[in-house]
């Protein structure tokens, strides 16, 4: 295994403390662990549109310190494609007519996320994340997924 790569839900949980996730990353610790510049862009929106703008704003910078941030390159621009095409042909409309207007939200989809399993994809890490389009995602493709938490089972 090459490594981890986290999605926003994760990096929120450990920069609250989480003890369930902060658990599993100490007992992972050898193992790489990294997010990608599109998580990046969620958290630095989250932080912008709170109350403690600022404070969450330096937060977030001190987390990413801690981690590699992977960019978005041609590469993974390719694989983004043929991960939406995938998603078009597994669940989107059967119709050719129908597929020119496909838009990915009509069947559950963001397209952050295609980008952040893209990043997974090409820098062959397994993406954690609580988000259930993510185990979607991985029948249009080859994606390696874990939850270390879910939503359901989350006691905060």
């Amino acid at each position: 295994m090459n490594g981890y790569l986290l999605d926003t839900d994760h990096c929120i949980k450990i920069l609250n403390g989480d003890h369930f996730v902060l658990t599993r990353v100490a007992a992972i610790r050898e193992v790489p662990m990294a997010t990608c510049v599109i998580v990046e862009g969620e958290l630095r929106f989250m932080a912008l549109n709170s109350e403690k703008r600022e404070t969450n704003l330096l937060r977030i910078s001190h987390f990413l310190d801690r981690f590699r941030v992977y960019p978005a390159d041609r590469e993974s621009a390719g694989i983004y494609a043929r991960l939406k095409l995938g998603v078009l042909h597994r669940f989107g409309p059967r119709a050719r007519v129908k597929r020119r207007r496909f838009r990915i939200e009509t069947v559950g989809f963001r397209d952050n996320d295609l980008w952040i399993a893209a990043l997974a994809l090409r820098y062959d890490l397994t993406l954690v994340s609580a988000d259930t389009d993510f185990e979607r995602l991985a029948q249009a493709a080859d994606l390696r997924h874990e939850k270390w938490w879910a939503p359901d089972e989350d006691p905060t």
